[in-house]
């Protein structure tokens, strides 16, 4: 009876199953069937009759000023190039600044002047990726509020070929499967890593694992189980990808890994801007009566200016008494809220606790003139990130004639401070006490060799310049024009 009683509620149910599948199908098909007629409807032919290519960039927040946006305009600047045929779009929730404006922003922060036109598509549901929306399971929050952004993007303008420049990897089966169109991405940073897989696991506390989770092991079990579904969800969407762009070696590992896509991915080094640090004038410095270090970063929390600033006080109180140069660190950095300028206050506190305000100095949202003035008459250029993706600013202090000295991880271990044609570029440290010592050493060592290392790092920063990037994107996204 019991076995005659679940065959009878099996049978049902599997074919329930069976109808919404087929059901979900030809919903899915019509969709598809719809948006290639607004396609045909929204995109005219030009005078020869020919209709126009439309490549679409996927980024949200394209008026802002870094790195990201550098790469989306040197983008467009190489497939105007290359393409005469191809009407470059741009969906943006940039809803405060009209297109012209956008367009005068790139050139005017970056000198990145376009040949031709681009449309711009302006989205009103842009709040549903900000992290401040999702307090809690914030990156399940964002990447499924990316897909109804996306959903919003795709109504308005269907492409032939379309490209997440921002890292919404949500975004990629709507487009590919609905839209029917070719996809490619650009991956500043992955979603989720395997790195941050393993501080849960090992049960780390870090400024994305809070002490609390790290003390239970019941909340770092279920953060655990919850990342890697997430890590599985991505991966899925990521295999979408029809080309995989990535900015470093270490990105490339962590994408490859999560999204098995390593025939169709490459790295592409970010174009960094260093041609105005390489004006700088190299020279050996013989005697001087003050050193100093610099910083370059927003006051962010990943930044760890804390450990800067414990390995700086380190260098001071083991340094001998005597007729050595003074020391002085410079912390240069931009403030975007609140939380930032709190956080600069509690590394005033900090410097205060260990007794070296007067040799660390805070310079917040200065004008380029004067971070330039500083970066050149700087010994050192100092980054701590913990894997940091890529790290134009290590690129900047290289370009500007620093020494570096930066994280043992990431981007700068894989690709950046790297030995060149044999010969050392920079160095790399990983704790309060490596960097410490590492910096003594820098400080110790003769003029001529300092400027051996200086010229060594600004030769092998050219790899990272917009020409070199251009070449390495019209290679990475021809698949998506054949």
């Amino acid at each position: 009876a019991y076995f005659r009683l679940l065959y009878s509620l099996l049978i049902p149910a599997l074919c329930l199953s069976g109808v919404l599948c087929v059901c979900l199908v030809v919903l899915l098909w019509g969709l598809r069937m719809w948006i290639q007629q607004r396609r045909k409807q929204l995109t005219s032919a030009t005078k020869d009759g020919k209709r126009p290519l439309v490549v679409a960039f996927f980024h949200p927040y394209c008026n802002a000023g870094g790195g990201g946006e550098r790469v989306l305009w040197c983008a467009i600047r190489a497939l105007q190039k290359k393409y005469r045929n191809v009407t470059c779009v741009v969906y943006t929730g940039d809803r405060d600044v009209t297109g012209e404006e956008i367009v005068e922003g790139a050139f005017r922060r970056f000198n990145i002047k376009l040949t031709h036109p681009v449309k711009f598509v302006f989205l009103e549901k842009r709040y549903l990726v900000e992290a401040s929306l999702y307090p809690h399971f914030t990156l399940l929050g964002q990447s499924l509020g990316s897909v109804f952004l996306g959903w919003e993007a795709l109504l308005q303008c269907v492409p032939d070929v379309y490209i997440d420049s921002m890292g919404y990897a949500f975004t990629l089966p709507i487009f590919k499967y609905l839209g029917g169109c070719h996809v490619g991405c650009y991956v500043h940073y992955p979603t989720i890593s395997t790195d941050m897989l393993s501080v849960i696991r090992n049960q780390d506390t870090r400024f994305n694992n809070a002490a609390f989770i790290t003390k239970s092991p019941l909340f770092s079990r279920l953060k655990l189980v919850y990342y890697y579904f997430f890590a599985f969800l991505y991966g899925l969407v990521g295999s979408c990808s029809d080309v995989v762009m990535v900015n470093s070696s270490w990105t490339l590992n962590h994408i490859i890994a999560l999204w098995r896509t390593g025939a169709c991915t490459s790295v592409v080094y970010p174009p960094c801007d260093v041609q105005t640090f390489l004006e700088i004038p190299l020279e050996e410095r013989k005697s001087t009566t003050e050193y100093s270090i610099v910083s370059v970063g927003q006051f962010r929390p990943e930044k760890d200016h804390p450990l800067q600033i414990r390995a700086f006080a380190k260098v001071l109180k083991e340094k001998k008494v005597g007729n050595q140069p003074s020391l002085k660190l410079i912390l240069i950095g931009g403030c975007r809220n609140q939380q930032d300028e709190e956080r600069v206050k509690n590394l005033k506190h900090l410097c205060e606790e260990l007794g070296v305000s007067k040799e660390v100095a805070f310079r917040i949202n200065i004008p380029f003139e004067e971070l330039k003035r500083h970066m050149a008459e700087a010994t050192i250029g100092l980054h701590t990130m913990w894997n940091e993706h890529f790290g134009i600013g290590v690129v900047e202090c290289m370009a500007a004639g620093t020494v570096i000295l930066a994280h043992n991880s990431g981007g700068p271990k894989l690709d950046i401070v790297v030995p060149y044609e044999g010969r050392v570029t920079g160095f790399l440290a990983d704790s309060e006490d490596s960097y410490a010592e590492t910096m003594a050493s820098i400080l110790s060592l003769p003029p001529d060799k300092q400027l051996e290392i200086r010229e060594n790092a600004r030769r092998s920063v050219h790899r990272f310049s917009d020409q070199h990037f251009e070449e390495a994107f019209l290679l990475s996204v021809e698949p998506l024009f054949k």
